[in-house]
């Protein structure tokens, strides 16, 4: 029990901004640390959930909610997953050779393609939040969602020799538990959202695609992908709840 206490204390330290008073970091729990993403991430949509709830009762105007709710996840997590999405959109972009591609991927420097996309998907994610919506209760699911997806992707596929996780071995029982935990996000989604609650479903599609595309093209899995198609992810589920 200690220890996976000591995972989750890992995990909220690095995933999340929101203070920890626990700083530890244990190596017998480290492989352990990604089962608990998505409860970092139910923690940050309850959150997000409320502050978005809080914009509507408080009547704040359109752009101002827009604003709010769009930096929110980026600023939770002290843009991590922000600075994947940018540093893969470089290599992806670049049509390179392979190790070219991997090069830029860990290269400090922001590129222009990194700049540009980032800035598009600031654009889209403030026009869907300021368009308005009538139930933010679905963003209490959506970060959760999508860190399952995570944590599903860093644990199943090969990593890149240069990952993080590249030293981690393979349980398929967090596989499994993960992917019931999965099972568990969508079902309650739309449980609790009713329609609403194909966002969850864009989410899956989305973060799917992204996934494949930042895989294929790095052959390989990493932290890196994994911002990057949670980013994508999000703001797919984020579109269809503004519409829908």
């Amino acid at each position: 029990m200690k220890t996976y206490l000591h995972a989750f204390a890992m995990c909220q330290s690095m995933f999340c901004a929101i203070p920890c008073p626990w700083n530890i970091w244990d190596e017998k729990a480290k492989d352990k640390m990604l089962l608990f993403l998505p409860v970092v991430g139910l923690e940050i949509g309850v959150l997000w959930a409320a502050l978005a709830r809080l914009t509507q009762l408080l009547s704040f105007p359109a752009l101002v909610r827009g604003i709010l709710l769009c930096a929110y996840p980026f600023l939770v997590t002290g843009c991590i997953h922000l600075d994947g999405f940018m540093d893969v959109t470089d290599a992806v972009k670049s049509w390179r050779d392979l190790d070219r591609r991997r090069e830029i991927l860990k290269d400090s420097h922001v590129g222009s393609f990194a700049v540009i996309h980032c800035i598009l998907l600031m654009l889209a994610q403030f026009a869907f939040f300021a368009s308005g919506t009538d139930n933010h209760f679905i963003l209490l699911f959506v970060p959760a969602l999508s860190r399952c997806c995570s944590a599903l992707a860093v644990t199943g596929l090969k990593p890149m020799s240069t990952s993080q996780y590249a030293a981690t071995a393979k349980n398929k029982k967090h596989l499994v538990i993960l992917v019931i935990m999965l099972c568990i996000i969508v079902a309650a989604g739309f449980l609790c959202c009713g329609i609403k609650a194909f966002a969850l479903v864009a989410l899956l599609a989305g973060y799917g695609l992204a996934l494949r595309r930042g895989y294929r093209s790095l052959e390989g899995m990493n932290g890196d992908i994994s911002g990057y198609a949670l980013t994508i992810g999000e703001l797919c589920a984020i579109a269809v709840c503004a519409i829908v």
